[in-house]
């Protein structure tokens, strides 16, 4: 019995320390025989703050259930983004879904989020302090979430490198470092 009521309190912590956002209400006619039935469409994407999103949809006939369905199913859908610093991304980045392209940059400390609608939310549910982000092509938040998405998965963390790679960090991190001081020479002379 104790067993099952810790249990029970880890997954109610665990559920408090996400942050929801809202990001789009659409609301959506179906003509039928006797005339019009309204439903409602919710996006909404999930985070902890730390580095772990993810987004989800739901329809249902009014505003409260939608989003109710859509925070359940991004729940279902979190995943893990490495941040470097936790503040900012490892590098550049692009990502496209569908018509939606958005690009994505590192900033220095001081920065803040630079992003337009879908995205901000986005970057501050992740935790995301300093990055400038681009859309184009798309404005659908739908198709603006998932290219971010895809953009975030995409990320590769030196550590991460350096596991394919099977170095240490520290040789791919002060390689990167040597190079770029060596390209500053050249240009100087």
């Amino acid at each position: 019995m104790a067993q099952s009521l810790e249990r029970h309190n880890n997954k109610a912590e665990k559920k408090e320390e996400l942050v929801e956002k809202l990001v789009f209400v659409n609301r959506v006619a179906k003509t039928v025989k006797g005339g019009r039935t309204m439903s409602f469409a919710a996006l909404v994407v999930v985070g902890d703050q730390k580095g772990r999103i993810g987004f989800g949809s739901g329809k249902a006939a009014e505003v409260p259930e939608a989003i109710v369905k859509a925070t359940n199913e991004a729940k279902k859908n979190l995943v893990r983004i490495p941040l470097r610093e936790g503040r900012t991304l490892h590098h550049d980045i692009s990502g496209r879904f569908g018509a939606g392209k958005v690009v994505l940059r590192t900033a220095p400390a001081g920065t803040g989020v630079i992003a337009g609608g879908p995205m901000r939310a986005v970057f501050e549910v992740l935790g995301v302090q300093d990055v400038v982000a681009k859309s184009l092509g798309s404005n659908n938040p739908y198709n603006m979430i998932k290219a971010t998405m895809v953009a975030l998965r995409s990320i590769n963390s030196p550590r991460m490198v350096a596991a394919k790679r099977g170095k240490k960090v520290g040789d791919i991190v002060s390689r990167r470092e040597n190079t770029s001081n060596a390209k500053l020479d050249k240009e100087e002379a």
